[in-house]
């Protein structure tokens, strides 16, 4: 077996699942940095609905 082949077969799932795992964390800062932009907007929107009720 020759060192090409050895390098052609090794598993990549270790790197797949890092990539996965970059993947959510960028999506989550994502979410959390939007929610606390929209936090103000989405308090005064359900103030307004309490105050017609």
């Amino acid at each position: 077996m020759s060192l090409l082949s050895l390098l052609r077969d090794t598993d990549e799932s270790g790197q797949t699942m890092a990539e996965y795992a970059v993947v959510l964390g960028v999506i989550t800062i994502a979410v959390v940095v939007t929610l606390g932009v929209l936090s103000t907007a989405i308090s005064s929107l359900l103030n307004n609905v309490i105050a017609s009720l």
